[in-house]
């Protein structure tokens, strides 16, 4: 891709070594998975990126039936040993980059991912994503139960539950409005993101590569409740280090973590 090549062309000389579908690999790429970046897409450079019509509507009006909060406690009730994970959006200016924040509860191990915009479509993509990535047994293994806020960008559960198949992959729930306690785990995560990326500061220039890195520092952080262990180890060993580095993520050092701005200085 770097000489110019085009994705079409790529994968169509190399079904080898390449076994995804072109718009599969677009959307690695777009999300920051791959090497290459989007500059290197030969049509990203002489485009210019078209303005979307905002959309603060909700995909589906009656996503909440069946999947309140009372719903989730009904459900966990009836299935103990279901892994919970909670999701929320983490705002950086006004009509700008947003990210979406996955912390997996049993190991309190937080994933984010940059979008272009918070929208229903964007949420769904990462979902996908991680689907694709992970493959359906893994995925399923991680992402069993979805507990989101009432945010627009949640309200198209069915697509996030559903495979490409049409098979369930996972079961998604809703707080009650204005109800932060009732996803705690991503709320005291997203304390630490501040750290690093002060509320009003734009995330317009950052990457994929960057959100990585910071995700990186924070998993790495000893947590007191677990006995001085990072989320990171702790999702190494129910997991393995060969998926952390599938998303994307490493293991810091303890001496070399950094939770202040200067850890994306110049960004």
């Amino acid at each position: 891709m770097k000489q110019g090549q085009s994705l079409y062309h790529i994968i169509r000389n190399n079904r080898d070594t390449v076994p995804c579908s072109e718009s599969t690999a677009r959307r690695l790429l777009l999300s920051g998975i791959l090497e290459a970046r989007k500059i290197d897409l030969p049509r990203a450079v002489r485009f210019k990126k078209r303005k979307g019509k905002r959309n603060n509507m909700k995909v589906d009006k009656k996503c909440r039936e069946g999947r309140t909060y009372n719903d989730f406690l009904s459900f966990s009730e009836k299935h103990p040993d279901m892994l919970i994970t909670e999701i929320d959006s983490v705002v950086g200016t006004a009509g700008g980059k947003v990210l979406l924040t996955v912390i997996l509860r049993n190991c309190n191990f937080m994933l984010a991912f940059l979008r272009d915009k918070n929208t229903a479509q964007s949420v769904e993509q990462i979902f996908t994503m991680l689907f694709t990535l992970l493959g359906r047994k893994r995925y399923k293994s991680m992402f069993q139960v979805l507990l989101a806020d009432n945010g627009t960008e949640f309200s198209n559960p069915t697509a996030i539950e559903k495979g490409p198949d049409g098979e369930r992959k996972s079961y998604m729930f809703y707080c009650n409005p204005q109800a932060p306690q009732e996803k705690p785990k991503v709320e005291n995560n997203h304390t630490l993101i501040r750290r690093i990326l002060p509320k009003g500061t734009t995330f317009d220039n950052l990457s994929q590569t960057d959100i990585n890195l910071m995700m990186s520092h924070i998993n790495s952080y000893g947590r007191k409740k677990f006995n001085g262990k990072s989320p990171a180890e702790i999702f190494i060993n129910l997991y393995g280090e060969d998926v952390l580095h599938l998303l994307g993520l490493e293991l810091i050092p303890p001496q070399d973590i950094c939770l202040k701005r200067t850890l994306l200085a110049g960004k």
